[in-house]
């Protein structure tokens, strides 16, 4: 038996280019989120997802549930955690140009609102290894750069956790002008921030 279905694809703020599904058919309407992130009160703002003045009459949502545990009963807003990062890098870089930032960012992308922000406020552009990764979000590449002498990385090692030990960042530095680096890791992560707070 055969059906039209229309499939809409609606932002799902996960990482750039990241998706939700919203199939609608003779049979109803299904929302499919995959990983999403959204703040209170973007769902009203997606036009598409609604009919008229009201929310569309979905019968199903199949949704990505990885937080759906209890050890994750709070999970701090994105504007929370950017504005404690903040602050701590900050706070940081201000000690001397020898005072360092890493950022332990497991994914390649998702990052792209913490590197902007950073960037913006504190007049530091965040070191990654390439640029190309981002040639199609011109947007950020004011923020980012390859120049290894800036104070906030987000380099990446396969083996990162153990060239953070040895008192360097992952692309190999550990001093500027023959005077060591001080380094301080963080790990924006949401996964690691509910294995470990209650």
């Amino acid at each position: 038996q055969k059906e039209d279905i229309e499939v809409t694809l609606l932002p799902a703020g996960h990482c750039p280019g990241s998706v939700m599904f919203l199939f609608e058919g003779e049979n109803g309407v299904v929302l499919y989120t995959g990983d999403f992130r959204l703040a209170k009160g973007e769902a009203a703002r997606m036009e598409l997802l609604h009919s008229g003045t009201r929310v569309k009459d979905i019968q199903s949502v199949y949704l990505d549930t990885t937080f759906c545990d209890p050890k994750f009963y709070h999970i701090p807003s994105r504007e929370e955690c950017l504005s404690g990062i903040l602050e701590l890098v900050r706070s940081w870089t201000s000690l001397t140009r020898y005072h360092v930032v890493w950022l332990n960012c497991k994914a390649a992308y998702g990052y792209e609102y913490l590197f902007i922000n950073l960037s913006e406020e504190l007049g530091i552009k965040v070191h990654v290894n390439k640029l190309d990764m981002f040639r199609n979000m011109p947007e950020i590449l004011y923020h980012v750069t390859t120049d290894r002498c800036t104070q906030i990385h987000a380099c990446r090692h396969p083996l990162d956790d153990e060239c953070f030990r040895g008192n360097r960042l992952p692309c190999g530095m550990t001093c500027q002008n023959g005077i060591p680096l001080h380094i301080i890791s963080i790990k924006p992560s949401t996964m690691w921030f509910g294995e470990r707070i209650k």
